[in-house]
């Protein structure tokens, strides 16, 4: 029986260390880290809220049920922790003699939440009540640290996903983007109006989008735009301006491209989904050949002067989309993104099922 109980205390110990390096990893570390405990809490509510969202259901109501996704999954993620430690502490308590177990879980649950109805004989006990105890109150206070950096990178996002409604409408496209800028006579300046400040986006959406796992689920304010949808649109941009416009003189362009794939593969690699990670150049994309000739026609139609070779136009566009269309599509279909121009129109209900190929090898 001694046995028995020491066995047991031990793995309430296990347990407590378990838990407390869920809260730190996914709270405190500043890395992209999503602990077996957070991955499980938020894939059984993403379950029960995607049932509630069904594709039979208009995309605004759609839109409302998912809002309220990674909210109350950020906010129910403590009482998982809560009720993990009690259920650790419980074991503890009963392996160092508190009899029945249903004692124990009263003195644990007792020790959690301060309620001091039920204090335990011994000194070594005791101790342990006020070891639970501050365990309770710091997972309170990081998590009252950590709601107003979530809702700080959350309003730095959509400041600029708002912004580029004026820019390539809602929902955006690129082609609207383009004839835009030509129109107001800012074709020439993209660079600086438009690649740069996006470049830094992604840099910051790179860092809190993998250090704070709950972010990428955040939805915009309104239900037409997104996140996803707003980067899907800024990079085809770019890669249209540097492949399709005549005469481009762009030098910020591929180096958005290249920001922007990055940034989104990171977010992706968080959640463990397989992607071609190093397409060849000449790979198959979501994007038809009719659809682009589509989008080129508009252009031209806009008053943008267009390459003269096609051919190459699109091998150059497909070139450096092939970079980013898998993360895109299923980042579209993780977080359940709006319907877009070559982004969120195409990506399937639910997150595609794909093998992460071998690296392109030189030849």
């Amino acid at each position: 029986m001694i046995v028995a109980r020491i066995a047991v205390a031990l793995a309430g110990t296990v347990l407590v260390l378990v838990t407390l390096g869920s809260a730190l990893k996914t709270i405190v570390v500043p890395r992209g880290y999503l602990t077996r405990i957070t991955r499980t809490h938020f894939v059984l509510l993403a379950k029960v809220f995607r049932r509630l969202a069904s594709p039979r259901r208009p995309f605004v109501e759609r839109d409302r049920i998912m809002s309220y996704f990674a909210p109350f999954g950020l906010l129910a993620l403590p009482a998982v922790w809560v009720a993990l430690i009690i259920a650790a502490f419980t074991l503890i308590f009963w392996g160092t003699g508190v009899d029945p177990i249903g004692e124990a879980f009263v003195t644990s649950g007792s020790s959690l939440l301060t309620l001091g109805f039920v204090r335990p004989e011994g000194v070594g006990r005791v101790m342990l009540a006020f070891v639970e105890a501050g365990l309770g109150l710091a997972i309170v206070s990081l998590l009252i640290s950590y709601l107003p950096t979530i809702y700080s990178s959350f309003s730095r996002r959509e400041a600029m996903v708002a912004m580029l409604e004026t820019r390539a409408g809602l929902p955006p496209s690129p082609a609207t983007m383009l004839i835009r800028y030509r129109t107001i006579g800012m074709l020439d300046h993209i660079d600086d109006d438009l690649f740069r400040p996006w470049e830094v986006w992604f840099l910051e959406l790179e860092e809190s989008h993998t250090s704070q796992a709950a972010l990428p689920f955040f939805r915009s304010p309104r239900p037409e735009r997104s996140w996803v949808t707003a980067a899907g649109c800024v990079l085809d941009s770019a890669a249209l301006a540097v492949s399709v416009i005549e005469g481009n003189t762009s030098v910020r362009g591929p180096l958005l491209v290249r920001t922007g794939f990055l940034a989104l593969r990171r977010v992706v690699d968080l959640f463990d989904v397989p992607y071609r990670t190093d397409p060849a150049p000449d790979a198959p994309i979501s994007i038809s050949r009719a659809e682009f000739d589509e989008l080129c026609d508009e252009l031209a139609a806009g008053g943008i002067a267009l390459r003269a070779d096609r051919d190459q136009a699109w091998r150059d566009y497909a070139g450096w989309r092939v970079n980013y269309d898998d993360v895109l599509l299923i980042l579209c279909s993780m977080v359940m993104a709006p319907t877009a121009r070559w982004s969120g129109d195409r990506a399937p209900e639910y997150m595609p099922k794909l093998r992460r190929p071998a690296a392109r090898t030189p030849g």
